[in-house]
């Protein structure tokens, strides 16, 4: 993603998506921030639209909203909302590896198309994929609001974080060749940088 952004400044995902995944990604080249929003001490919430291959019933509903068994622990309560026969609204505050897939798998879903559409106050509304925009000074000081109270711990222990970092939002793409389809939110140094989605 940075590679082909070719940022005038050097930038780095806030979280990943799997490569099957699409959506919201934050870049930036702030450290701290990366370790606000994304550690699941946090309870940050990330917001996906769910597409899968049969139809959603009550009873998926509650069981996808009230922890799911995966990855030996218990998923947490999340808000979950049908939007159509065969896709769902899930909001998250928590980050484990293909969480939602895995979690659909339990009840014997698969999922057909999965987007982000949403971390915290950041949206990626009409961005069209390959494209960012700059994150606007009413989204980054509301962000900075969120984030006030929040641990700054390492999300990688042990790790160091560069100094005078910072950030943006995009997807992250599913291939090296759909990197087009992204989209990003930028803004000036030492800020949120961008959306961009794959």
């Amino acid at each position: 993603v940075t590679e082909y952004l070719n940022y005038s400044v050097r930038i780095y995902p806030v979280g990943r998506l799997d490569k099957e995944s699409e959506g919201l990604l934050l870049l930036t080249n702030e450290g701290d921030l990366v370790n606000r929003i994304m550690k699941a001490g946090n309870y940050h919430e990330k917001e996906y639209q769910v597409t899968v291959n049969k139809t959603v019933t009550e009873e998926f509903i509650r069981g996808m909203s009230g922890g799911v068994p995966i990855l030996d622990t218990v998923t947490r309560p999340c808000k979950v909302t049908k939007t159509g026969k065969n896709s769902f609204q899930i909001i998250l505050t928590q980050g484990l590896n293909r969480q939602i897939r895995r979690m659909c798998e339990y009840f014997g879903y698969r999922v057909q198309k999965l987007v982000r559409v949403r971390i915290m106050n950041i949206e990626l509304g009409d961005l069209e994929p390959g494209k960012y925009r700059d994150v606007t000074s009413q989204e980054y000081k509301r962000l900075l609001e969120l984030i006030a109270p929040s641990s700054n711990a390492p999300v990688r222990p042990g790790k160091k974080q560069p100094q005078n970092e910072r950030m943006c939002t995009n997807s992250d793409p599913r291939k090296e060749t759909n990197r087009k389809n992204a989209n990003t939110t930028k803004r000036s140094q030492n800020r949120l940088h961008g959306t961009f989605t794959v």
